[in-house]
């Protein structure tokens, strides 16, 4: 399993390269949902839970990586369904029930915190409605099962070598934890990115059911249009603070 003499290869190295940033690209919905669900905790518990959040979905990738023939077992039907919308014997797989899980409990979320901010009950709660970390933790875990599966997939579908993967995680996840905490305070910082990144995950939770359904998006559109939106959106940020009367400018958007 554990191949060490391919590392004298330079293409196991750009393998490696590689694999680390998709592992990264992949791993920037997970970071946008854990910035959010951790902000529910108190200020100087938020960085722990950050932490603990991606340690959990390091772990959870590291243990699917050692099970690999479990993971392409997961894509064996279960069972099959005739019905007017689906193909006929559509084969239902468990990855293809962890998918509808996951994309349904995304666009739950998503919904609830959208309609939450919309009706100010967030600013109105103020200190008494955070969340337990517990709580912050268990819903952080039911989107790593999810994302995992999505990059554990791209990663067999990459590389042969399971060291090549497990390293790449390992790197990916050191990555993603040194610039989480600049991430979280961004969005958290700024409403309309908050909102955005809200939006985002309503459209990676479409996704993931459509994909539950077998109906494919390529993700390079996803992506393009969450870097075009993100885009547009620092325009507009920019135009806003440039237009503000100087004595608001410092205080509403540093």
């Amino acid at each position: 399993m554990f191949d060490l003499s391919a590392f004298s290869s330079p293409a196991t190295w750009i393998s490696l390269l590689t694999l680390t940033f998709m592992e990264i690209v992949l791993g920037i919905d997970n970071i946008i949902f854990i910035s959010i669900v951790v902000n529910k905790l108190p200020h100087d518990q938020q960085k722990r839970g950050r932490t603990i959040g991606l340690l959990l979905a390091l772990l959870f990738r590291i243990g699917l990586l050692l099970s690999i023939s479990w993971i392409v077992s997961l894509k064996e039907p279960l069972f099959t369904l005739n019905l007017p919308f689906l193909e006929p014997n559509f084969g239902v797989s468990g990855r293809d029930l962890i998918l509808l899980a996951g994309g349904l409990f995304l666009l739950s979320k998503s919904t609830t915190e959208i309609h939450t901010k919309l009706q100010g009950e967030e600013d109105a709660a103020g200190e008494g409605k955070f969340h337990t970390m517990s709580r912050v933790i268990l819903q952080i875990v039911i989107v790593d099962i999810v994302f995992s599966f999505d990059s554990i997939l791209t990663a067999v579908g990459l590389v042969d070598n399971v060291l090549v993967m497990i390293l790449a995680v390992i790197l990916a996840m050191g990555v993603m934890l040194a610039f989480s905490g600049y991430i979280a305070d961004f969005v958290n910082k700024n409403p309309t990115i908050k909102m955005l990144a809200l939006s985002f995950l309503i459209m990676i939770g479409i996704m993931l059911v459509m994909e539950a359904f077998h109906k494919e998006i390529p993700k390079g559109y996803i992506y393009f249009a969450m870097f075009f939106s993100l885009l547009v959106e620092t325009l507009n940020m920019r135009l806003r603070k440039k237009s503000a009367p100087v004595h608001l400018r410092d205080s509403q958007y540093d």
